[in-house]
């Protein structure tokens, strides 16, 4: 069945010119950044780390970071998905730039292909949704969305824009003709996604509603949701075994591991057998579907029970009240800065209703149904997104095809009012759709702005951390005892080891990070030792250093940060006028 709504051609020339300007307008205001090679992030500090030591030799399966409390040494979580373009780049440009220029490139020029990407998606699924005129206007939106516009700035190179991708092209699967290879192009686009990150789980069990609900409509469309859970559970394994091997088996909760699989697989086996089965009754196809899916279910409940808390069910409670509770990124829109919450909501509940205004001025048929299925997985991005902030990218993402539609409507409008009050008033919507802070939260996205103490970033304090860290390499290599968002530059800039960083994986060595800087310092002075620091280092003005100092005034890092540091500790000098401190640890 065609369920196509236009057979008009996509209009890749204006997409690519919009993409042109968004990302002269994101190189601009990021040039300070790209010149000091400040990452806006520590996961994307630490992702170069990864990607380094790949080029360096380390084995491609082989995901320990061995200078991350060394001797214990996590596996990290990430998946070598985000960075095969990474690599690809720096060794492509190494022989014409040189190491470090070709490090400095490819951390710019692949979040902005990524965002190329996005935007060729994004217009080619309004596109085929709303018309070709729409296109444009779809781009636009994605372009001025700051919680989008986030994850694909200069020097961004850690997974979340990738996941936005994987999600678009498994919604403009769904846009094609045929049922068994749209629906095996967006299980593998999912696959994808999931290999990134479980962050895409719940929107993967909404493409599986969705695609159920197609065959409930039409029997002819059962191809959708078998060849959707069959190329889901495949592609999971065929990932596993390219990205992770077969050397770690272990049941994590927090990537794709056994139990996942196990679940996708036998949950493909009822859509795929009933598939089979064109005049199945639909109480026997019902069945069938899901007494598969309840087998899937108890398999990974037999395998992994601790997983049904969530990948961070089971984290240390001292990690948990002063690292992950202040993550804000995954947590509900309600704990956000209202600066950032209200526009993000506004823009959501707006393309809640353009969705089912699109949907009720459509004729019963296939177009009609199309548009449902797409107010489905927005309603369920945007649910997903006010429990979880970083989730908002997706919802940001599949909102732009019905708020273009709904600007495009509004430019109409606009043509055809014969009064200055009836343009104004079209204007003003329009500008509503777009959001209404788009200039500015654009800047804030990739300048200076004021978060809350327990948030200040590392580009928003005035610790010159990324110069100043790299003088620790002057000195031989050692372990740094150093605050869990300071460590990660530590690892990028010189050959030092530390004890943990802002990733779970590693609880334990973050539980002790926690308890030393919170503790007296004689207990604290154990916990340095016990780890075998040479160096300790902090930045006084970050916001880390304040959640730690107000609950423990008499602790370690508030001595620091009052300059009482403790006679075993030794002052280093590294420059003038820095709030970096550094001191060398005395047996």
């Amino acid at each position: 069945m065609n369920r196509l709504h236009t057979e008009e051609r996509t209009p890749w020339g204006r997409i690519a010119l919009v993409w042109l300007v968004f990302a002269t307008l994101l190189l601009a205001l990021a040039w300070t950044r790209i010149r000091t090679g400040a990452f806006p992030d520590p996961d994307d500090t630490l992702r170069l780390v990864q990607v380094r030591d790949l080029l360096a030799g380390q084995n491609w399966f082989d995901l320990h970071q061995y200078r991350i409390d060394p001797g214990a040494s996590p596996i990290m979580h990430w998946s070598r998905l985000v960075d095969v373009p990474l690599a690809a780049t720096m060794l492509l440009l190494r022989p014409l730039l040189g190491a470090a220029h070709a490090e400095l490139v490819a951390t710019v020029a692949v979040p902005l292909l990524t965002l190329a990407v996005v935007l060729a998606a994004a217009g080619h699924i309004a596109t085929r949704l709303c018309g070709r005129n729409v296109a444009v206007l779809a781009c636009l939106v994605c372009g001025m969305s700051p919680p989008l516009l986030s994850q694909l700035q200069p020097l961004r190179i850690d997974h979340h824009g990738w996941e936005v991708v994987t999600v678009l092209l498994a919604l403009a699967a769904l846009m094609t003709r045929r049922p068994w290879r749209g629906g095996a192009l967006a299980g593998i686009a999912l696959a994808a996604g999931l290999s990134i990150s479980l962050e895409i789980l719940p929107l993967a069990a909404a493409f599986g509603a969705v695609l159920l609900l197609r065959w409930l409509r039409d029997p002819r469309e059962r191809g959708w949701l078998a060849a959707f859970l069959a190329s889901l559970a495949l592609a999971l394994a065929g990932l596993f075994a390219l990205t992770r091997g077969f050397g770690d088996l272990i049941d994590y909760c927090d990537v794709v591991s056994p139990p996942y699989m196990a679940f996708f697989a036998l949950a493909a086996l009822g859509p795929l057998a009933a598939a089979t089965k064109p005049r199945l009754p639909l109480g026997a196809m019902l069945g069938i579907v899901g007494i598969a899916g309840l087998a899937g279910v108890a398999v990974f409940v037999h395998l992994a029970p601790q997983c049904l808390a969530g990948p961070f069910g089971n984290l240390d409670p001292l990690v948990r009240e002063y690292w992950y509770d202040h993550v804000l990124e995954g947590r509900p829109v309600w704990l956000q800065p209202y600066d950032q919450a209200i526009p993000a909501v506004l823009q959501g509940l707006i393309a809640l209703a353009a969705a089912v205004a699109l949907w009720r001025k459509s004729a019963p048929g296939p177009n009609r149904d199309l548009r449902v299925d797409y107010l489905l997985l927005l309603a369920a991005a945007f649910a997903a997104g006010l429990m979880t902030w970083r989730s908002m990218d997706f919802a940001c993402a599949i909102a732009s095809a019905p708020l273009g539609w709904a600007a495009y409507r509004l430019l109409l409008r606009f043509r055809s009012a014969r009064t200055p009050k009836g343009r104004l008033g079209a204007t003003l919507a329009a500008i509503m759709v777009l959001l209404p802070s788009t200039p500015v939260a654009i800047a804030r996205v990739v300048a200076p702005t004021t978060l809350p103490e327990a948030q200040v970033a590392i580009r928003d304090s005035g610790c010159d951390l990324h110069e100043q860290a790299a003088a620790l390499d002057r000195f031989a290599p050692v372990t740094v005892f150093a605050p869990l968002d300071v460590s990660a530059t530590v690892l990028e800039r010189t050959r030092d080891g530390v004890i943990a960083t802002s990733h779970h994986r590693a609880q334990m060595a973050m539980h002790d990070v926690i308890l030393a800087f919170t503790s007296p310092e004689a207990q604290a002075h154990a916990i340095v030792l016990r780890h075998h620091a040479g160096y300790l280092a902090i930045c006084t003005d970050l916001g880390e250093a304040k959640l730690y100092s107000r609950p423990a005034p008499g602790g370690l890092m508030a001595q620091l940060v009052a300059g009482k540091a403790p006679e075993w500790l030794e002052p280093v000098a590294i420059g003038q006028g820095t709030t970096f401190r550094v001191w060398k640890v005395r047996g």
